[in-house]
C-alpha cells in the first residue's frame, strides 16, 4: 500500500474516533473498591451506620450523621414494601425510595434539606454538586449493603462521563450479582429527598458506543417529609407510619395486594 493510502487510513481512523467521542463522549471508569473514591476527594467512608455527608461542591464541607437502629429497621420495612417481588428490578425500585428517605432523614441535621436539583449554587453551603451527590449516595448504599438490605446488588466505585457537548457528571454505581450489569444511581436529578434516577450505566447521561438498552423506569412520586427530630410516639402495633401511609395512599387505586397488612413494628419517620 502506498504511503498516501496509509496516511489516508490513519486520518480516517482519527476522524472516526473523534466523531465517536463527539457523539458518545468519555467514560471515566476508575477501578478499585468504593473506598478509593473517598480518598480521591478527601472524604470519609461510612463507619458502621455513620456517614459523612458532603456538600458545598466536591466534598469541601462534610458533616457526620449516624443512622440509628430504628432508622435501619424503618428502611428495611420501607424497602420490603416498595418492592413488588424479590427481583433485582424491584430492588432498584426499593433503593430509589430508600435513598430518598435517607436524604430526608439526614437533611435537617446537616443543612442539606434545601438542596436543589443538579448543581444548585456553586460552592454554597447546603447545596450539592454531582461529586457530593455521588459520594453521599454511595455512602447511603453502603449502609444499606452493610446491613444486609441489598440482596441483588453490590456497591461499586462511582464514575463519571463527559463529552464535548456536556459537562462532566458523576453518579453512584451498583452492580447486579446475577449478571454483573452496572446501574447508575443519580440522586442529582432532583432536589433533596426526591427519588434518584436509576439507569443502566451504559445509557446514563451519555449513551456509550453500542448501548441499546432503554433506561430503567424509576418511581417519581415524592415521599412524605421526614422531621429533623423524632416527633411521634408509637400509636399501637398497627401504626404503619408516615412514609408507608403515604405509599399506601399513592397506590390505593392500584390492584397491588396490601403487603403491609397487620404490620407490627415501629413507625416510619
Amino acid at each position: 500500500m502506498s504511503s498516501f493510502g496509509i496516511a489516508y487510513r490513519g486520518v480516517k481512523a482519527v476522524a472516526l474516533l473523534a466523531g465517536a467521542t463527539l457523539i458518545c463522549g468519555f467514560t471515566f471508569r476508575a477501578g478499585g473498591p468504593p473506598e478509593d473514591h473517598y480518598a480521591d476527594y478527601n472524604a470519609k467512608p461510612p463507619l458502621g451506620n455513620t456517614v459523612s455527608v458532603c456538600h458545598a461542591h466536591g466534598c469541601q464541607k462534610q458533616m457526620s450523621f449516624t443512622f440509628t437502629g430504628d432508622d435501619i429497621s424503618d428502611l428495611s420495612v420501607l424497602m420490603d414494601y416498595a418492592r413488588n417481588s424479590d427481583t433485582a428490578t424491584e430492588e432498584r425500585r426499593a433503593i430509589a425510595y430508600a435513598i430518598a428517605w435517607m436524604e430526608r432523614r439526614v437533611g435537617p441535621s446537616t443543612g442539606t434539606e434545601n438542596d436543589r436539583a443538579s448543581l444548585g449554587f456553586m460552592n454554597a453551603s447546603g447545596q450539592l454538586d454531582c461529586v457530593d451527590e455521588a459520594t453521599n449516595a454511595t455512602s447511603y448504599l453502603l449502609v444499606l449493603q452493610n446491613n444486609g438490605l441489598l440482596r441483588h446488588h453490590t456497591v461499586i466505585r462511582p464514575f463519571s462521563k463527559a463529552s464535548f457537548f456536556k459537562w462532566p457528571h458523576m453518579a453512584a454505581m451498583i452492580r447486579t450479582r446475577s449478571n454483573s450489569q452496572v446501574y447508575a444511581v443519580d440522586s442529582g436529578v432532583g432536589p433533596n429527598g426526591a427519588n434518584p434516577a436509576i439507569t443502566l450505566a451504559s445509557d446514563w447521561y451519555i449513551s456509550e458506543w453500542g448501548a441499546s438498552s432503554a433506561p430503567v423506569p424509576v418511581p417519581a412520586r415524592p415521599l412524605a417529609p421526614v422531621p429533623a427530630q423524632p416527633q411521634f410516639q408509637d400509636q399501637g402495633s398497627n401504626n404503619l407510619g408516615q412514609l408507608v401511609q403515604q405509599i399506601l395512599q399513592d397506590e390505593a387505586a392500584s390492584s397491588r395486594p396490601p403487603m403491609m397488612a397487620g404490620y407490627d413494628a415501629r413507625r416510619i419517620r
